[in-house]
């Protein structure tokens, strides 16, 4: 049976010379991308799609335009032996697999294909022959419609320069080529080391230590007991020798070119401090720290923190990016690890870091807030409402006041004549409460959409307050909480509520990253935020 234009031998050795040998997997995948060019009207603009890595691809490119190269073949390893070709504008394709069923009458072909012959002892030209004979009779097809997200191509975004291996790669790949974030299949050469030559103490009286250097008495003392630039005497040898020091770096040893650790952390402390974050006075053994100058909240470019911790032998630790931080108080710290670092390393580093802070300390605004309970048995009386006193003892804790409080009942009517007596009050930010869950009664956000509701965002992986909701009416924030917060202390009211003040944008993808770590434990003493949650 002939496999396209080609008799079976022809293509059987057009798949020796492509392949390197006639695989039975790539034979068997001439007839099945045939089977399914067949199915498609003649002059189709095709593309294809691939469920296995295996021999299959080969099939596709030898006997169609598409392969990987050009895009129009993609390979989606399901590890399923099956081919789909399509129409690249309306995604309608056929696709094709082997009908295992049929392999009955073909022994040769089902005990190679389900491994149930050991290699060793498959008889090649049987096989070869059962695969000319069975051609697609062993195949099936079935009509399909490709997903729209596989259909078009992307154009080529913009091309960025890696700081870390000064290759060109997509600049949407992040702040660091993919290679150099840890996907390169090669094993990594040391970094480069700047070699210093020591001193035996007997030689270093009279000179000066080239670092400071740290006494350790367990339970007692940590710290530094020589500084660097002090000068070494006769009486320093002995205590040295309790510190377990033979040999010293003396000013001498400086190496030429390299950068010392104190110039290095000072070159990175000044590329990383942004807005509202003070650095520590001084290097010591190499660390600076960073210190919040007054309160707000906590923000860090995370991707650009992996891009620096990604160059060998510097580091950058922070707290969370997020954290509500009073002034004062401690936000991270950097130091280069050896006491040189190679020029290219240094300029590596910086390159990483790029341009503008890598963490800022933003205010909180006061903000106008006002509450909207919800809940006709609120609003008829029927139980006290528990909810504005919680909002307002959050919001005041954070600096920001309540101009208004306004009850509505469950109608849409209400609440959307509520939102627009709390906005005609000066609120700019909105928090309402209840009536977000799934029950029929609950239309809060119904109403609130009747207000204007835009930039929605309902729904977050944290519990609790799996409910939350977030988006504007005009220019005014409004922030849902859902009925947890009346039950627990900690809820995605304290996660979300600083963010809205800081005016840090929140999207879907923001709160999806909050998903590892977004499950309060409910402690019996609650420490947040000194804890795991939303962290």
């Amino acid at each position: 049976m002939h496999i396209g234009p080609y008799s079976f031998d022809e293509f059987k050795a057009m798949a020796a010379a492509f392949h390197g040998y006639p695989a039975p997997g790539l034979l068997i995948g001439g007839y099945m991308v045939e089977r399914a060019k067949a199915a498609l009207p003649e002059g189709t603009l095709l593309e294809a799609i691939v469920e296995t890595k295996k021999c299959l691809p080969d099939a596709v490119q030898l006997l169609t335009l598409c392969s990987t190269g050009n895009g129009w073949m993609k390979v989606i390893n399901l590890g399923r032996y099956a081919v789909t070709l399509y129409d690249k504008y309306t995604g309608v394709g056929s696709r094709v697999h082997i009908h295992v069923p049929a392999l009955d009458a073909w022994p040769h072909i089902r005990g190679w294909f389900l491994k149930q012959t050991p290699k060793a002892q498959q008889d090649t030209e049987a096989l070869f022959r059962e695969i000319e004979a069975a051609g697609d009779s062993i195949l099936m097809e079935q009509a399909v419609t490709v997903s729209n997200r596989f259909l078009g191509h992307r154009s080529m975004s913009a091309i960025a320069i890696c700081p870390v291996c000064a290759e060109a790669y997509p600049a949407s790949d992040g702040a660091l080529c993919r290679g150099c974030q840890g996907e390169a299949p090669y094993l990594e050469a040391g970094p480069e080391t700047v070699q210093l030559q020591a001193v035996p103490l007997a030689e270093a009286v009279g000179k000066r230590v080239l670092h400071d250097m740290t006494q350790i008495i367990p339970g007692k003392v940590k710290g530094p007991a020589f500084r660097a630039g002090q000068e070494i005497t006769a009486g320093d040898i002995c205590r040295l020798q309790q510190m377990g020091r033979m040999h010293v770096y003396v000013e001498e040893s400086a190496p030429a070119g390299a950068v010392h650790e104190n110039e290095a952390v000072r070159a990175f402390a000044a590329r990383m401090a942004g807005p509202g974050v003070r650095v520590s006075d001084s290097p010591k053994e190499g660390r600076l720290d960073f210190f919040a100058s007054h309160p707000g909240l906590l923000w860090v470019d995370r991707q650009r923190l992996v891009a620096f911790n990604l160059v060998p032998q510097v580091m950058c630790a922070t707290r969370q990016s997020g954290s509500v931080v009073e002034a004062g108080r401690i936000l991270g710290g950097t130091r280069a690890i050896p006491l040189y670092l190679s020029r290219d390393l240094f300029q590596r580093a910086l390159a990483a870091l790029g341009e503008g802070p890598l963490l800022a300390v933003r205010p909180l605004r006061p903000a106008r807030v006002g509450i909207l309970v919800t809940g006709t048995e609120v609003f008829q009386g029927l139980i006290e409402d528990r909810f504005a006193p919680i909002v307002r003892g959050k919001v005041e804790a954070l600096g920001s006041h309540v101009v208004a409080v306004r009850f509505a009942p469950d109608q849409r009517t209400a609440i959307a004549a509520a939102v627009a007596e709390l906005v005609d009050v000066g609120a700019d930010l909105i928090i309402t409460t209840a009536g977000l869950s799934v029950d029929p009664d609950d239309v809060t956000l119904p109403g609130l959409m009747d207000a204007g509701l835009a930039d929605v965002l309902h729904g977050a992986p944290l519990l609790p307050g799996a409910m939350t909701l977030i988006g504007r009416v005009g220019d005014v924030q409004v922030l849902g909480v859902p009925a947890c917060a009346l039950f627990f202390k900690t809820t995605s009211l304290d996660v979300l509520l600083p963010r809205l003040l800081a005016g840090v944008p929140i999207t879907r993808q923001d709160l999806a990253q909050m998903a590892e770590g977004g499950i309060c434990l409910g402690c019996d003493i609650c420490t947040y935020p000194k804890c795991p949650f939303a962290k």
